[in-house]
C-alpha cells in the first residue's frame, strides 16, 4: 500500500521521481526550478491525457497479439489502445497518483454495468450517483491499494472518490492550470468559454484570431509566458522549457503558444476535437456537441471491458520495466514526452532495454517539445543505428495530433 499512499509526494517520499528530474545541484536556479517542478509535479497532474489516441494507433498499426509498453499518465490512451485487442499492456508511471487514475479506469470498466454507467462515471459531470457506483460495483473489486487510495480523504475531508461526482477534469494541476488561464484571460476582457460556441471552422478561425491571438501581445502575458514556473502548470518541467524557448528569438514562450493554441482552434472542427472542449469548456462535449475520446466511445466499449485484465498497471519507471522483461518481449513502446526531461545517460539505459526488449517488427512512438527528435546525437551510434526513423510518417501524423501540445512526433521502426 505505501507505493500509492495517499501522501506520497516528491523528494523522500517518492525517490522515482525525484531520481528522474533532478539534475542541478539544489542551490543552484536550474536545481530550485527542477524541485519545484517536483513538488507540483508529486499530485494528480493529468485527468485526462494530452496526446490523440487515434495518432498513436495509426503510427503503431496496432493488431491483436501485440505486446505494448506505455507510460501511464491520464490513462486515456492505454483504455483506447485496449480497443484493438493486443495481448498485453504494460502500463508505468512514476506519480502514485497517476498509478491510482489508471487502475481505478480499468476498475470502471470491468465492473459497471453498462457503456452509459462508464460514460456517465468518467465523463459527465456532476453526478452525484458516481459516488453510489462506485462503492457498490468498483471498491469491492479493486486491490487495497488502490481501494485505500479513491476512499481516503482529500485535504478539503471528501473522499477522493468524490471527485467523479463533481468534474476530475477541472481538477489536478493541468486542470488548474487551465482554470487559472481562464482567469486570466478574462482579466484581458476574454472568456475562452465562448469558443465552443463556434458552429463552423471560420467561426473557429474569427475567435481565435479575434480573440485569443491578441493575447498574446500583452505585455503581463509575455512576461509571464517567459517564467519557466509559469508552464509547470502543463506538466512542462524546466528540461522542456528550454527546448521551447529553442524555438523562439525570444524568451518569452508567447510566440510558441500562440501557434500552438492556433493549431487547436483552427486545424480541427470542434465536434471532433475533445482536447479542445476540454481547454475551453473544461468538459467534454454533450453528444449533440461532438464526439467522446476514442476509449468512451460505444464502438469500442466491448473490446475494451473484454480485455481490461490484459492490462498490468506498474508504480516504475520504463527502463526499470523493461529490465525486467526477456528479450524479443514487446511489440510496441508508448513513451510519451518524457524523453525531453532525460539526460543522455538516462536515455541510452533506456534505449539499451528497448533495443534489447523489442521483437522484429517492433515501433516505438513519442512526442517532443520541439519539432526535431531529440536521438540524434545523443543516442549512441549502436543503438541508434538498429532503428529506422519513419520521417514521413511522423510529419504527417504530427499534423493530425488534435492534442495540438507538442512540437514532434516521432515513429522508430526496429531495423530486420
Amino acid at each position: 500500500m505505501t507505493e500509492l499512499a495517499p501522501d506520497a509526494g516528491f523528494g523522500r517520499k517518492n525517490p522515482k521521481l525525484r531520481g528522474a528530474l533532478l539534475q542541478h545541484k539544489t542551490l543552484s536556479l536550474a536545481g530550485l526550478s527542477e524541485r519545484l517542478f517536483g513538488l507540483l509535479f508529486s499530485g494528480l497532474v493529468y485527468p485526462q491525457i494530452w496526446e490523440d489516441p487515434i495518432v498513436d494507433m495509426e503510427a503503431m498499426q496496432l493488431r491483436s497479439g501485440h505486446r505494448i509498453v506505455t507510460i501511464g499518465s491520464g490513462g486515456c490512451n492505454m483504455l483506447a489502445y485496449l480497443s484493438a485487442e493486443p495481448a498485453r499492456i504494460d502500463v508505468v508511471d512514476l506519480n502514485p497518483h497517476h498509478v491510482a487514475l489508471n487502475r481505478l479506469k480499468l476498475a470502471v470498466f470491468r465492473n459497471l454495468p453498462t457503456h452509459k454507467d462508464v460514460v456517465r462515471f468518467l465523463a459527465a459531470e456532476g453526478t452525484r450517483s458516481n459516488g453510489q457506483a462506485y462503492d457498490l460495483f468498483i471498491a469491492p473489486k479493486l486491490d487495497p491499494a488502490t481501494r485505500a487510495y479513491w476512499s481516503g480523504r482529500d485535504l478539503t475531508g471528501r473522499r477522493r472518490v468524490s471527485v467523479f461526482e463533481r468534474n476530475i477534469y477541472r481538477t489536478g494541476l493541468l486542470g488548474r492550470f487551465i482554470a487559472a488561464s481562464h482567469v486570466l484571460a478574462r482579466l484581458h476582457g476574454v472568456d475562452p468559454a465562448g469558443f465552443v460556441q463556434a458552429r463552423s471552422m471560420r467561426e473557429q478561425r474569427q475567435f481565435f484570431d479575434d480573440k485569443i491571438a491578441p493575447l498574446f501581445e500583452r505585455p503581463v502575458i509575455r512576461w509571464i509566458t517567459g517564467r519557466k514556473s509559469s508552464l509547470f502548470g502543463l506538466g512542462i518541467p524546466p528540461q522542456q522549457f528550454d527546448e521551447l524557448a529553442s524555438l523562439s528569438h525570444e524568451k518569452s514562450l508567447a510566440a510558441v503558444l500562440r501557434h500552438r493554441l492556433e493549431k487547436l482552434t483552427c486545424h480541427f472542427p470542434l465536434c471532433e476535437n475533445y482536447f479542445a472542449w476540454q481547454a475551453f469548456a473544461r468538459r467534454y462535449p454533450l453528444p449533440h456537441e461532438g464526439e467522446l475520446p476514442a476509449y468512451l466511445q460505444a464502438s469500442r466499449y466491448e473490446a475494451i471491458r473484454n480485455h481490461a485484465e490484459r492490462v498490468t498497471v506498474h508504480h516504475a519507471s520504463f527502463t526499470e520495466l523493461l529490465a525486467r522483461k526477456p528479450a524479443s518481449s514487446v511489440d510496441r513502446y508508448v513513451l510519451l514526452d518524457a524523453q525531453d526531461w532525460m539526460t543522455d545517460r538516462q536515455l541510452n539505459d533506456l534505449w539499451t532495454e528497448i533495443t534489447r526488449t523489442a521483437d522484429a517488427g517492433a515501433v516505438v512512438i513519442f512526442r517532443t517539445a520541439a519539432e526535431a527528435s531529440i536521438l540524434p546525437g545523443r543516442l549512441s551510434a549502436a543503438l541508434h543505428d538498429q532503428w529506422h526513423y519513419d520521417a514521413e510518417m511522423s510529419a504527417k501524423l504530427c499534423a493530425e495530433d488534435r492534442s495540438a501540445i507538442y512540437g514532434g512526433f516521432h515513429i522508430y521502426r526496429k531495423k530486420a
